[in-house]
């Protein structure tokens, strides 16, 4: 590709844009992330562009790296393989129903690329370029990357949990339970609240057998509550487990209790390791009227309860939700299941403690 520097065209290109990763570079010390981000998207778009219109050859990237690390030999994100992750990040989010050649076209400046993609999402430069590459290698289409985009921002991912969130197909399950939250919740609450649930949740970091029960699940999920959290997402806040209710003579434990900070209310969550019943709507109600009554103040908004199954019927669900009034949604839940002839090959926790202090 030497003859490239031969070119005439080529070379007051090169001058051009060697002048305007200058001017970038001042701005980026003001604002680094989101001047790197446009950056790239104008490296993107100007690569693009001379692909379509200049008669250089495939290999002209190639070249370009080489030029612009030897003029920027401080300055990263040159080589080879990020440059085309920069066309990549410009065709990614530049895509629409109509011949990427002819909307390439129709933006030949950044100025304009920069407004398409105004009108897409303006938080496109608002997160890290790291963050950027994850989702341009494992999202497929321009609005669930439009979602990581927005769930990063707002809740401040960092590239371990937004990696987590997307391999757990957070999109595809965030908002998605069965719940009467548009009639036992007023607007916009009841569109916040749906928002905060999940179907379905995701335990895998749970290895549970065959034969195991609620109590084993609860025990699990206490057990990895960092992790549970993660799961249940921004804003909750772990109260307790088998919290105790006293109403008249009788003392009630209902299985789980958060606080969910943003929507101040009390949300009371039951576990059930077999398949949705309606008969638990019924309970879960009672525990909600209770915590109502007994725990929450004035200053709080009213309580939401969260059923979770291993598996539902979202039809029976519907009906059985359909006359109640107080706030529930229902989701199911996955975990990995432990097989039984690996769980009878394992020591039990007395077998354990036997062979601890044989040792000692």
């Amino acid at each position: 590709m030497d003859n490239l520097l031969q070119n005439n065209d080529y070379k007051t290109w090169l001058s051009e844009l060697k002048s305007t990763i200058q001017q970038r570079q001042i701005k980026a010390a003001l604002a680094v992330n989101s001047e790197l981000i446009h950056l790239y998207w104008e490296l993107g778009s100007q690569i693009v562009q001379k692909q379509e219109n200049a008669k250089w050859g495939t290999g002209f990237i190639d070249q370009l790296s080489n030029d612009l690390k030897a003029e920027f030999p401080g300055m990263g994100g040159f080589s080879l393989s990020n440059l085309k992750s920069c066309r990549q990040f410009f065709l990614f989010y530049t895509k629409t129903h109509t011949n990427r050649l002819q909307l390439v076209r129709q933006f030949e400046d950044f100025q304009k690329s920069q407004q398409l993609v105004g009108e897409l999402q303006s938080d496109i430069f608002s997160i890290p370029w790291g963050h950027h590459l994850l989702i341009l290698r494992k999202i497929k289409n321009q609005p669930d990357a439009l979602f990581y985009i927005q769930q990063t921002i707002e809740n401040n991912w960092s590239r371990a949990v937004l990696e987590y969130h997307i391999e757990t197909n957070l999109h595809s399950r965030q908002g998605n339970a069965i719940t009467n939250f548009s009639y036992a919740l007023p607007e916009p609450e009841s569109d916040l609240a749906q928002q905060i649930l999940k179907d379905p949740y995701n335990f895998d970091f749970l290895t549970l057998a065959k034969s195991a029960k609620e109590k084993d699940l609860e025990r699990g999920l206490i057990n990895n509550i960092s992790k549970f959290l993660l799961e249940l997402g921004k804003g909750f806040a772990y109260l307790g487990n088998q919290f105790s209710l006293k109403l008249g003579n009788k003392e009630y434990r209902l299985d789980l209790l958060f606080y969910h900070i943003h929507l101040r209310r009390y949300i009371v969550i039951e576990l059930k390791l077999q398949e949705f019943q309606p008969e638990f709507i019924g309970k879960l109600n009672f525990y909600i009227s209770a915590i109502n009554e007994l725990v929450k103040t004035k200053d709080d908004n009213e309580t939401i309860g969260i059923l979770l199954c291993k598996n539902k019927d979202n039809f029976e669900v519907e009906f059985a939700l359909k006359d109640i009034n107080k706030p529930i949604g229902v989701s199911e839940f996955k975990y990995k299941e432990l097989p039984e002839e690996i769980k009878h090959a394992l020591p039990t926790p007395q077998e354990l403690e036997n062979q601890l202090r044989n040792i000692g």
